[in-house]
């Protein structure tokens, strides 16, 4: 799929918090990130960067606060805007039964995209898994399945991309293919993060601390 300029997309948190009845994920978050920038949300665990993260998406609504995501002028609602987002997490879902090919193909189905040979062997090179595409995921480690998750997040070129621990489970090889793909969706448009490690946190160009950080 060939890339152009990033599209005008702004997500603005303004005294955003999220409860779950008496207990707070978190509360008075306020930042903002456009086009070509990436936001990390740092914090222990248990401080609330993955429910953050479920906010921004749509996923949940906040208790306290707003959420604005803006793509090409237009403000849009939580239904809307998950058209725009690759999702990333450790706990995110593959078939096993399906080979690395597969579960992309069908992931971006989903979407609405049909890939190309060209469109996969890149998604599969920019994470380290060029070649092992046919094998079936059941038979990856968990770190090649981690990888897979990656690239299936970033494969139709979101405007919105969201990754939770994005260097889970990865080798030092791995998190420079995470790196990398942060650094390419600079292109696309932003890259919202939530990670407790320092060096993913440095990717970033503005940090979020939650949990009294």
């Amino acid at each position: 799929m060939a890339e152009c300029s990033p599209p005008d997309v702004r997500v603005v948190l303004a005294n955003t918090g999220r409860a779950f009845g008496r207990r707070w994920a978190f509360r008075g978050v306020t930042a903002q990130v456009r086009s070509g920038g990436v936001l990390a949300i740092t914090g222990p665990n248990g401080s609330g960067k993955s429910t953050l993260l479920r906010v921004i998406s749509g996923l949940l609504l906040p208790t306290t606060g707003t959420v604005d995501v803006v793509f090409g002028g237009v403000h849009c609602d939580a239904a809307s805007r998950r058209a725009l987002i690759g999702y990333a997490a450790p706990e995110a879902a593959l078939y096993g039964e399906l080979s690395g090919v597969e579960n992309l193909k069908f992931f971006a189905r989903l979407r609405g995209h049909r890939l190309c040979r060209e469109d996969l062997a890149a998604a599969l090179s920019q994470v380290g898994l060029l070649g092992r595409g046919r094998d079936r995921v059941a038979d990856y480690s968990s770190g090649m399945r981690h990888r897979l998750k990656l690239a299936a997040a970033a494969i139709c070129q979101p405007a919105l991309l969201l990754l939770d621990e994005p260097g889970s489970n990865l080798d030092a090889e791995g998190l420079e293919c995470a790196r990398g793909l942060v650094e390419r969706q600079r292109t696309r448009g932003i890259t919202v993060l939530a990670t407790n490690d320092p060096r993913e946190a440095a990717w970033a160009d503005e940090i979020v601390r939650l949990g009294g950080d």
